[in-house]
């Protein structure tokens, strides 16, 4: 009797799947931006609590020049010691200047217009109560300390910086009027910090201010351009919000790229003794963006920084161009006195071809070049070896 075959319906079959994955997709990105948008209002509201604790130390302590620069340097040591990075003296001082930027009598009204007569005082805990009607504390006596049973805790505090932290780094280099339009604008239109950044490099307070039709002006500026947006991805993963909350910020763009990365860094280490390894993903800040260098490693017999850059695409002119950034960055920020200045290697692993630039533009001399380029593997060995990883790599993920 020839057996009957049963008819199974995958429900991935359905007509509906699309639409639920869809939908899922929709439900993460939005949880995701939410998680991004709570953790960047309470960092907010503690870095300008931390720059409230710092200016008020500072007014009460010494009132000689150097102190304030003295106290940071001792101030970030401790805290670092205590909660690892984010806070360097740069920081500090970056949260030093948004609180003075953002005075507590403006806060005030901007919480007072959503809520009830309160007061903010310092106390150690992460609640900011009063702790009497007597209060000495100058914010305190800002508010008049009008209810001495009321408190501000720091999800309050929030309420009171709607952007993200990142924004305000931004913002509190500019004058107060163009602290406030930008500050409004960026709320109104909703706008990255990409976004912001364009605005700002592109003068648009100044040219609005001096515009006949600043209602156009504004219409014009609330234009999102492609390279303003900013994933959920991104957002959850911002370096600021990493490093507030103290999680490792290992991620690579890709399984393959991070593949190539580590698998990398083991060729280079069997090569020889004359590479040291150093890090990997090694994160530098220069003004007010993050970059990353793929890896970091320091050749004993040239007595230099040895930098490489990974791309998974072709090799660019701007790939040379960051390149000179990151040596530039490490010979004035990492460079050890009697060290030769750092080398790049730029590793380009696009499908079909793998190539290997060195930029050595930045060495004083032909003489030092050519040692370089005699000490440093091979170029055809380093794309070949990019050239086998990345196929064996890209196997497994078929």
């Amino acid at each position: 009797m020839p057996k009957t075959r049963k008819k199974t319906v995958s429900p991935v079959a359905s007509g509906n799947y699309t639409g639920l994955v869809g939908g899922i997709r929709e439900l993460l990105d939005a949880a995701r931006r939410s998680s991004a948008r709570a953790v960047n209002a309470l960092m907010t509201a503690t870095y300008w609590e931390i720059g409230r604790r710092i200016v008020e130390f500072e007014q009460g302590g010494k009132k000689r020049a150097g102190y304030g620069e003295e106290l940071l340097v001792k101030l970030s040591s401790d805290l670092t010691g205590l909660f690892g990075r984010g806070f360097s003296q740069r920081n500090l001082q970056t949260m030093r200047l948004f609180y003075q930027a953002s005075p507590p009598q403006r806060i005030w009204q901007t919480l007072s217009a959503k809520s009830t007569a309160h007061q903010i005082c310092s106390t150690p805990s992460l609640e900011l109560t009063s702790v009497s009607s007597g209060c000495q504390d100058p914010i305190c006596q800002t508010l008049s300390c009008k209810s001495a049973a009321s408190s501000f805790t720091l999800n309050d505090l929030a309420r009171a910086f709607p952007l993200p932290w990142s924004h305000y780094v931004l913002l509190i280099s500019r004058s107060p009027e163009a602290f406030a339009f930008y500050h409004a604008e960026a709320l109104r239109g909703g706008w990255s910090v990409r976004q912001l950044q364009r605005q700002m490099d592109s003068l648009f307070y100044e040219r609005t201010a001096l515009s006949r039709d600043k209602a156009s002006m504004l219409r014009k500026g609330a234009k999102v351009e492609p390279q303003d947006a900013v994933s959920a991805d991104e957002e959850i993963r911002d370096p600021l919000v990493l490093e507030f909350l103290n999680l490792r910020d290992e991620y690579s763009e890709s399984d393959l790229e991070d593949a190539l990365i580590r698998q990398l860094e083991t060729f280079l280490l069997e090569l020889g003794n004359d590479f040291a390894f150093i890090g990997r993903q090694r994160r530098l800040r220069i003004d007010d963006e993050w970059f990353r260098i793929d890896l970091l490693f320091f050749h004993r017999r040239l007595r230099c920084l040895v930098i490489f850059d990974l791309k998974l695409g072709r090799f660019t002119h701007a790939d040379a161009g960051q390149m000179t950034v990151y040596l530039n960055y490490a010979r004035e920020h990492w460079t050890q006195s009697g060290e030769n200045p750092p080398v790049g290697v730029i590793l380009c692993s696009s499908k079909g071809e793998s190539l290997v630039h060195y930029a050595t533009d930045a060495l004083p001399n032909k003489m030092l070049i050519r040692e370089y380029l005699t000490a440093l593997p091979n170029e055809q060995l380093l794309a070949a070896e990019l050239e086998r990883t990345r196929k064996v790599m890209e196997a497994r993920k078929n």
